[in-house]
Parts: structure tokens; sequence; C-alpha cells
């Protein structure tokens, strides 16, 4: 994939890692001390520490779909209002797994130097999540 901007790194971040749970993307686009804050009260400084990140949250929602529906661009930072859906399918935060079609909308802000991603911010709707894991 052709990465010219940090807009197409966000795009590529929803697509191909998340989407696609293609994880070599991972080193493609996150600096090495990517800084990571999630919605869930997780945060993971690093590569390896994302990595486990998101084999949580796929354990419990392996189809976990994000779909962007607003990207703003300012400088070295996007904010996304995105939109996320899957299947409870396995454990998560204490939840067992459910099978419910799980939707919920959220925010992304991202900060970017020299051509990666080297923060990231998620504001996920929590009170909506949780009421659909029960």
């Amino acid at each position: 994939m052709n990465i010219k901007s940090n807009r197409d790194l966000v795009k590529v971040y929803y697509e191909e890692l998340w989407n696609k749970n293609n994880k070599e993307y991972i080193d493609i686009l996150f600096d090495d001390n990517i800084t990571f804050h999630g919605s869930l009260d997780i945060n993971a400084v690093g590569k390896k520490e994302f990595e486990e990140y998101m084999d949580n949250i796929l354990t419990g929602i392996p189809n976990l779909f994000h779909g962007i529906e607003l990207m703003i661009c300012e400088g070295d930072y996007i904010a996304v209002r995105a939109i996320y859906n899957g299947t409870h399918k396995g454990k998560i935060f204490n939840f067992e797994p459910t099978g419910n079609r799980i939707k919920y909308n959220g925010a992304s802000f991202f900060k970017f130097k020299d051509g990666k991603i080297i923060d990231v911010w998620v504001l996920g709707d929590l009170n909506s999540l949780n009421k659909q894991l029960q």
C-alpha cells in the first residue's frame, strides 16, 4: 500500500491493521515508542504493548470492524469520528461471550512525527458498549 500522507497512515491503521488484522503494519505505521491511550482504561507504550492490546480486543470481538465517518486534519494531528461493530465471541474485560452484535461510536486522535504515528487517544462510547456486552 502506498502511504504518502498522515491521512493515508490513518486509513491504513483502520483498514489494514484493524479491519484485516494485519499486524505487519504495526512496524510500518508506528514509531518505536508509540503511546496508545484507550477508552477502556488501557494504555500501551511501544509496539509490543500495542500488539498485546490489539490481541486482547480481538479475542473478545474477533471481527471488530472500524469505520471512518469523519476525518479532520490539522498539522501533525488528525481527529477521526469512527463507528465500531462486530460480534462478542470471546471474553473481554470480564464479560463472558454473549454472541451479541455490538455497535458503538468513538473518536480517535492521532499525532505524527517523521511519517509515523507517535500517539493515539481513543474515546469510545463505553456506556453503549457495556450494555451490549451484558
